[in-house]
């Protein structure tokens, strides 16, 4: 049996934040609609989620709220502290422009995520606010979809990282006077 992780986990500041939610009804997940949804509750998922953050060197804040409000206060919230955003924002996707607007706001990369194919639903199901704004969509994975999107979250911001550090600092290239 191994004793330690693939990847050792550090706590310090330029450790990834990432936030995750989980909108209405995502509490209820593993007795609701169990041909919809599955069989996994939401504190396994929690648990396999955390799992691989901890591979992965993640700090992850992993949040669930039936209120549209309280959503989008945690949204604005990671502004400051966080790298990135996963959400599940299960029937409000269809329906806030608010949680839309928050997600906007706040400018951090964030990925929707769906346990069910939203696409192969009820009509009023096809529509998502957020995607717009998001910088991936992954649907009808089940509990699948919130891995792959920590795990492309994670190449996403590391790579941005990567991009800053290595971008030659901009230097000012001044005339010397009398000359050209």
């Amino acid at each position: 049996m191994r004793d330690h992780l693939a990847y050792p986990v550090r706590e310090h500041k330029d450790m990834l934040r990432i936030r995750v939610l989980h909108g209405p009804n995502l509490n209820l997940l593993g007795t609701r609609e169990q041909s919809i949804y599955g069989t996994l509750s939401l504190d396994a998922l929690d648990s396999t989620i955390t799992k691989l953050a901890k591979e992965l060197a993640v700090k992850v804040d992993l949040r669930q709220s039936n209120s549209e409000s309280e959503l989008v206060t945690w949204i604005q919230e990671a502004r400051t502290g966080y790298d990135g955003i996963i959400i599940n924002p299960a029937a409000y996707t269809h329906t806030s422009v608010a949680i839309r607007d928050a997600i906007a706001s706040v400018g951090l990369p964030t990925v929707e995520v769906h346990l069910s194919n939203i696409h192969q639903r009820e009509e009023f199901r096809h529509r998502s606010y957020v995607s717009g704004v998001a910088i991936g969509q992954i649907s009808g994975l089940g509990p699948t979809g919130y891995l792959l999107a920590l795990r492309g979250l994670h190449d996403h911001l590391t790579a941005s990282r990567r991009q800053k550090k290595t971008a030659a600092p901009s230097t000012s290239r001044r005339t010397a006077k009398g000359t050209r």
